[in-house]
């Protein structure tokens, strides 16, 4: 599991994968060897959160070695993310409550034992202390074992999800705001709602082919109660209009201008936004905050490579552009929330893909899959 921050690395691990593991990843995909065999999953997570690979490059790649049937289950975890983007863009107020909600919890369990020592890996459960160690030093984890973490954190040691999405948001290189919100929000059974995920000792010791013993739950917990229904908020996803006086911003999740739909156009600077933790509500582990860093070097010194005038900056500093600009749209989360809190409105540009796919996310994932293969055909 190498996570080197760059789009080479990126594609090195896509080739690597898709030429040695693909063939097997329906069948071991659910397995959590440890994390030092991932040969089962592709760990790409990463990459498609920053937009240094795209969910229809890395479709691409495996429709080239097998055909839609085959590859049908991967195809389908690699637009899990996109699904869930575009749900929480047509809600966008559950990020802003879980927001709102989490800075209460936050000051309430600030002292609490229980919580520090799930932080710390110091509970009774060896499972759960060693997935806290690989989180730390790795900043990943299996997605079967994130399911578990979440269960156990919020049934066994009766801690609120909101403190256990911030835990994986702080620690986790592929972390964003749908992906991990919603996620959370599944596992404690208020996403859909009356439906949680519980951990239970023989799924673990199967999936991990019994490396944990001591795996003692709660495996009969009800589902959490939010009390909130949201609705569908209306939104417009239309492009706005390109010049070439214009100058163009790129935050964290689109780091690779060279494959986005618009690396065509001419634009009179480009600037790579990177957002510190002084702006964040959640505050990023330092180890996460430069793999951010690394990746926005990264794409810089492409850009310049190719000649195209650029520049890092402060998401502070937009406000100190003279330029006329537009952006590309960051997705809901904490760079947006930057900008709206400081009233900064831009004009944005959308991925096609989300344009496309996000009038699909107004129901579950179960309704959204049967669109993939029109989604795919539309792209391919």
């Amino acid at each position: 599991m190498n996570f080197g921050p760059s789009r080479a690395s990126a594609i090195e691990n896509l080739n690597k994968f898709v030429d040695q593991n693909l063939f097997e990843y329906s069948r071991l995909r659910n397995f959590d060897f440890g994390p030092d065999n991932r040969s089962n999953v592709s760990c790409l997570s990463p990459y498609i959160t920053h937009g240094v690979i795209s969910e229809l490059e890395v479709i691409k790649k495996s429709l080239n070695k097998f055909s839609f049937s085959k590859n049908e289950k991967f195809i389908q975890e690699v637009l899990w993310r996109t699904y869930w983007k575009g749900w929480l863009e047509l809600r966008p107020v559950v990020w802003m409550d879980y927001l709102s909600e989490l800075k209460k919890i936050r000051e309430e369990f600030k002292d609490n034992v229980d919580y520090k020592n799930a932080t710390e890996g110091n509970t009774n459960i060896e499972c759960f202390n060693e997935w806290v160690k690989e989180l730390k030093k790795t900043n990943y984890l299996h997605n079967h074992v994130r399911m578990w973490f979440a269960s156990i954190w919020i049934f066994t040691l009766d801690l609120p999800w909101h403190l256990g999405a911030e835990f994986f948001m702080k620690h986790l290189y592929d972390g964003d705001a749908a992906s991990n919100t919603l996620g959370w929000r599944w596992v404690a059974g208020i996403q859909t709602q009356g439906k949680n995920y519980l951990a239970s000792e023989w799924n673990i010791k199967k999936f991990t082919n019994n490396r944990f013993s001591n795996i003692k739950l709660s495996e009969n917990a009800p589902p959490k109660v939010s009390g909130k229904a949201y609705s569908i908020v209306k939104q417009d996803f239309s492009n706005s209009e390109i010049n070439e006086n214009q100058s163009l911003l790129i935050f964290e999740n689109n780091l690779s201008f060279e494959i986005t739909d618009f690396k065509n156009n001419k634009f009179k600077k480009i600037y790579l936004i990177f957002n510190k933790n002084e702006n964040r509500s959640i505050k990023l582990s330092e180890k996460v905050l430069e793999f951010k860093t690394f990746l926005t070097k990264d794409q810089e010194q492409t850009l310049k490579n190719n000649s195209i005038n650029c520049e890092v900056i402060d998401i502070s500093e937009i406000k100190n552009i003279s330029d006329q600009i537009i952006a590309l749209y960051p997705t809901v989360g904490e760079n947006l929330d930057y900008l709206n809190l400081n009233n900064l409105k831009l004009n944005f540009l959308y991925r096609k893909l989300d344009q496309y796919s996000w009038q699909y996310c107004n129901k579950g994932f179960f309704n959204f899959k049967n669109y993939i293969p029109k989604i795919i055909s539309t792209f391919n």
